[in-house]
């Protein structure tokens, strides 16, 4: 059992903490590229990320201005997001499947929309508001108490 206890103290100990870097850079005809490896014939700067996918979904009541019930008796889907998140791109899968309409705002591409995600104190992506409730991340079976609830 004491040998157990060391072979996996020396384990996790070894394990190092991989940190995500992105770079950005020019090439000759001065288009931008990015990249997770500095390129080896450019001169490169990191670029920091602020905004993050939300890793764990967590649910909170919205602002009651915001994503109102509509007069048909559904509750509007407004959903705040990026291109590159997976999470986004599942939820909005999964609207079209299920005949949810839903109003996306991409966050990086519209300064009204980055405003407003602000204003909700949005600290990743997807935020989805249904009615009063706010979803951040995004699970189907969560989303539909939502919806349905």
């Amino acid at each position: 059992m004491r040998y157990l206890i060391w072979v996996l103290l020396i384990i996790f100990s070894s394990v190092s903490v991989v940190d995500a870097e992105i770079y950005r850079w020019l090439d000759e005809q001065g288009k931008v590229h990015f990249g997770d490896s500095k390129p080896v014939t450019q001169s490169a700067e990191q670029v920091e990320l602020k905004i993050n996918s939300y890793t764990h979904v967590t649910y909170e009541i919205a602002p009651s201005a915001v994503g109102s019930t509509r007069n048909s008796g559904s509750k509007r889907v407004i959903m705040y997001s990026t291109t590159w998140c997976a999470y986004c791109k599942k939820a909005k899968r999964f609207f079209k499947a299920k005949g949810i309409a839903f109003t996306e705002y991409d966050i990086e591409k519209s300064p009204a929309a980055k405003k407003a995600y602000d204003k909700l104190g949005g600290r990743g992506v997807p935020v989805i508001l249904v009615g009063k409730s706010r979803m951040n991340g995004f699970s189907e079976r969560g989303f539909m108490k939502l919806y349905e609830g």
